[in-house]
């Protein structure tokens, strides 16, 4: 292998490479004996034979990782020249160096011995196109990538049987710290921290969604703990969405150990090259969970409802029920599915006094069109609801009518204790200023100077925190008289006055339906115009419900029967929204006196049995077409047709006035529209100056037809030409 008799004079003509790599940046730092071995392979070329200016050093892969994931310029640069034929020998210090996956050290010494390049490592010299010393070269790579995979091996392994026991230090979550003991977890030592993540949980139970518990953030000027690494100071900034999310699905703040909730696959992008992506894993998959490992915000249990409740209310999956209460009074928004095929109902809201109303979005295809499976007004149908919740929940009234007063009392209780320790920690940060200033030696006016400035600044936030927890406390709601008590207790038992109380919000009903409700399966009759519902509360119970629907009593108003003779004339040209376009800008109206839409027309064209316009598939040669259409085929602008429609040239035909213009495409016309004008035809201003008379003159001789006209419609010069002969009379002409 120490052969030096492989070094030939055609080697030695060439550059030689010497390649250099340390895989991570803390190798590079720290071990800085690797990196001088490496580069004393420079001397070892020059004894070799080459001359010390064709000697290539390549470190521009120190810190980068040679397993095959990361892309190497330097490696990428020395595999080129080599496939070229100007490189004499490469120098690694081992082939581990060079690359940790055979993928690369293949591709390298195969094209070493076909343009006939040496290797060269610390054990000695290499040529690829020896078998033996293929043999070898071959070997070491093995050896190198199964290196890095018993590297890998033992380290994953014992990671993973610490966390098996709950021992890994991992990241903690704002909230948490790590203890003087293995795996040992305590709440974080300042209390404004752990305060305000408890606020989280305590307002998400209250309001049941992740942005109502933002919002309620931001609408209090409250501020959240953030921190960049374990390691790092916290910071008070503004909460994001994504932060209280963060903080009420993440199983540590329930006193859970958990470990492996991702994981990383490897796959081939577009170019071809070998890449890793990190996939979240469901908590069933995870290989480390370990409930009730350390003192948590909430129990295990506690989380799971919440888990539950936070899948609940993300946009359901089609044909599925759930979601977030939204505004709108129709209060079975996300409880109501389909008795006939299983769907979840979708609300709608019609008339001027926006009533509410269910469909199902499953249409039957019947008569030609489709049909909802039902669509019925909800008015009736939430009314049944609303009363058999009432009577259900009559027993639990007195309770939750204390709970009502509890709130009440507390509710601002949550905002003013995050202030006042806001304004212990503002003080706290004034003090320790003031301490920095006083120690610091009066004659170091440079460092003197910037802890003053800090000082006052520390002050100044200690004033606005004190002046804005004085504002809120000013505001807080007056505690609650024993009459006014005894007034709300005696109202709790009659909840009919408190659901239709003006301060109960829509909001607040469909949070208290749901509370009890899972489902209300909605089946309807349309002949019978009745309607079966099944309430499907929480814990299985079942009721069943039936009521009869109001049939719809004739208003007297009908539509004119010169507007439906025209909709039988122009149903056979127009769809739907062209008609009522026409009917518009003739000044029309429905029955009701409002203004037609498509859904007008198209109701009204069913109900007096008028079939729809069915657009053919090709219109013939000759057919009369729509101007946008006509100017395609004559390949000028639609506005040049409109101008020779106004200026008489060509003939337009409507249906009535108001309707679309359409042209007629004759032989005739389009030999009208030509690119090039033949001989006799001349210009506008041509033609006025021969027959001695004005371009409204001439325009009139054409559109009586007395002159031919022509339009060029190709080349810088196109417009109207206009065939004069030389025995034109003038206008004035004897």
């Amino acid at each position: 292998m120490n052969d030096l008799t492989k070094v030939k004079p055609s080697h030695t003509q060439r550059t030689a490479f010497v390649y250099i790599r340390q895989s991570s940046p803390a190798q590079v730092e720290y071990n800085r004996e690797s990196t001088a071995r490496q580069y004393a392979l420079v001397d070892q070329a020059q004894e070799l034979g080459w001359a010390k200016e064709q000697v290539i050093v390549i470190d521009e892969d120190l810190g980068v990782s040679g397993s095959g994931f990361t892309e190497r310029s330097g490696f990428a640069r020395m595999t080129a020249e080599v496939a070229l034929g100007r490189v004499g020998i490469v120098f690694g210090l081992e082939v581990s160096r060079m690359a940790r996956n055979n993928a690369d050290w293949y591709r390298l010494f195969d094209l070493c011995s076909i343009t006939d390049t040496l290797v060269g490592d610390s054990d000695g010299l290499y040529h690829p196109a020896l078998f033996n010393d293929r043999l070898v070269l071959g070997l070491k790579g093995i050896m190198a990538e199964a290196e890095l995979h018993i590297l890998r091996a033992r380290l994953e392994g014992g990671i993973r049987n610490k966390a098996a026991r709950g021992e890994l230090r991992r990241g903690l979550p704002v909230g948490f710290v790590w203890g003087e003991e293995d795996g040992q977890v305590r709440f974080h030592p300042d209390e404004s921290v752990v305060s305000t993540v408890r606020t989280v949980f305590s307002k998400f139970t209250e309001l049941g969604s992740v942005r109502k518990v933002w919002l309620w953030f931001r609408s209090e000027g409250l501020s959240f703990p953030l921190r960049s690494h374990m390691k790092s100071d916290i910071r008070w900034v503004a909460p994001s969405y994504h932060t209280i999310h963060q903080v009420l699905t993440n199983p540590v703040y329930a006193g859970a150990y958990a470990y492996g909730k991702s994981h990383r696959d490897r796959y081939v992008d577009d170019q071809g090259r070998l890449r890793k992506r990190t996939r979240l894993l469901p908590m069933a998959e995870w290989p480390v969970l370990l409930p009730e490992h350390h003192p948590g915000y909430i129990d295990w249990a506690t989380f799971q409802a919440n888990q539950t409740r936070i899948a609940a209310n993300e946009h359901p999956q089609p044909h599925q029920a759930g979601g977030a209460v939204r505004e709108g009074g129709a209060l079975l928004q996300g409880l109501a599915t389909c008795g006939k095929c299983g769907r979840r109902l979708h609300t709608h809201y019609q008339g001027r006094n926006a009533s509410p109303g269910y469909h199902c979005a499953g249409k039957d295809l019947v008569d030609g069109r489709g049909v909802y499976c039902l669509n019925v007004g909800g008015i009736q149908i939430d009314q049944a609801v609303v009363d058999a919740f009432l009577k259900g929940l009559t027993p639990a009234a007195l309770e939750a009518t204390q709970l009502a007063i509890q709130q009440l009392e507390a509710d601002h209780d949550a905002a003013l204790s995050q202030w006042r320790l806001a304004v212990e920690r503002a003080g706290y940060e004034a003090e320790r200023a003031e301490r920095q200033y006083r120690a610091v030696e009066p004659e170091n006016r440079l460092v003197a100077r910037g802890l003053e400035t800090e000082w006052e600044r520390r002050l100044r936030d200690l004033a606005a925190a004190e002046a804005e927890l004085e504002r809120r406390e000013r505001q807080r709601p007056r505690v609650l008289s024993e009459e006014e008590k005894k007034k709300i207790l005696s109202l709790g038992s009659d909840l009919h006055k408190v659901w239709r109380a003006p301060t109960t919000t829509d909001r607040d009903r469909k949070e208290l339906l749901r509370a009890l409700l899972e489902e209300v399966i909605v089946t309807v009759d349309r002949d019978e115009r009745r309607a079966h519902l099944t309430l499907r509360w929480r814990g299985g119970t079942l009721t069943e419900l039936d009521l009869s629907l109001p049939r719809m009593k004739p208003r007297g108003l009908h539509t004119d029967e010169d507007t439906i003779s025209l909709l039988r004339r122009l149903a056979v040209h127009y769809s739907d929204d062209v008609i009522a376009g026409i009917f518009n800008r003739q000044g029309r109206t429905t029955a009701s006196g409002e203004r037609f839409t498509a859904l007008h027309v198209g109701s009204l064209r069913r109900y007096r049995n008028i079939p729809r316009f069915q657009p053919p598939a090709e219109p013939p040669t000759g057919q009369v077409v729509p101007i946008r259409q006509a100017a395609q085929i004559l390949g000028v602008y639609p506005s040049t047709i409109h101008r020779w429609l106004n200026d008489g040239f060509i003939a337009g035909e409507q249906l009535t006035p108001g309707a679309p213009w359409q042209i007629r495409i004759t032989d005739e016309l389009q030999a009208r529209f030509v690119e090039q004008a033949p001989s006799g035809y001349l210009p506008m201003l041509e033609t006025t100056l021969k027959l001695g008379v004005s371009r409204q003159t001439v325009l009139q001789r054409v559109k009586s037809g007395e002159l031919e006209a022509l339009l060029v419609t190709r080349g810088r010069r196109r417009g109207l030409r206009i065939k004069v002969v030389d025995d034109q009379p003038g206008l004035f002409h004897e």
